[in-house]
């Protein structure tokens, strides 16, 4: 990409691969519908969606990331409820003991301080979106049997639309608190 082009950044938390391998699971009793499943190497937690960035500060984004993660405690989640929008579906997380939305708030302040970044004006919701249509499909699954699960490290990642749905690429991964 040229210094002057953007990109579609995010951050983003990973999940671990057993949480990834009982979702993928759980996605298949949803059944065939007007929808789209999310596919597993796009499954995450998203802290901070930047949107369109230029690529030559993406390596600032990649060092606030750093920073924040280095000091940050590992967020622990559950699995509290279905919610549907306009045009996701998503698993909607519990934070224990508010991990997860300190290091949110952490990487927003940071974000915004160095101007790549403006923060939504709702709440962080931990989530994470499952299924993708153009109509709500008013889905009322049951919740998969996660349990509690912790994740121990967070991404920059470039997203790119695409007629399939959108294509991930991670740009660098971090280890959370050092």
């Amino acid at each position: 990409m040229d210094r002057d082009e953007r990109a579609r950044i995010f951050c983003s938390l990973e999940l671990p691969e057993s949480v990834v391998d009982a979702l993928v699971r759980w996605q298949t009793t949803l059944g065939d519908g007007c929808f789209r499943l999310v596919p597993r190497e796009n499954l995450h937690v998203t802290l901070a969606f930047l949107g369109r960035t230029p690529v030559d500060r993406i390596d600032e984004v990649v060092g606030v990331l750093r920073d924040v993660a280095h000091d940050a405690l590992r967020p622990a989640f559950e699995v509290d409820r279905y919610r549907e929008t306009a045009s996701v579906g998503m698993l909607v997380c519990g934070d224990e003991d508010g991990r997860g939305a300190r290091l949110a708030a952490a990487l927003g302040t940071s974000l915004e301080n160095a101007g790549l970044y403006r923060r939504e004006r709702r709440p962080w919701l931990p989530h994470v979106t499952v299924v993708r249509f153009r109509e709500p499909p008013r889905l009322q699954p049951r919740l998969p049997k996660l349990g509690s699960f912790v994740t121990s490290d967070a991404a920059v990642n470039m997203s790119v639309l695409r007629p399939t749905g959108a294509q991930y690429t991670k740009i660098d991964s971090l280890a959370l608190g050092g």
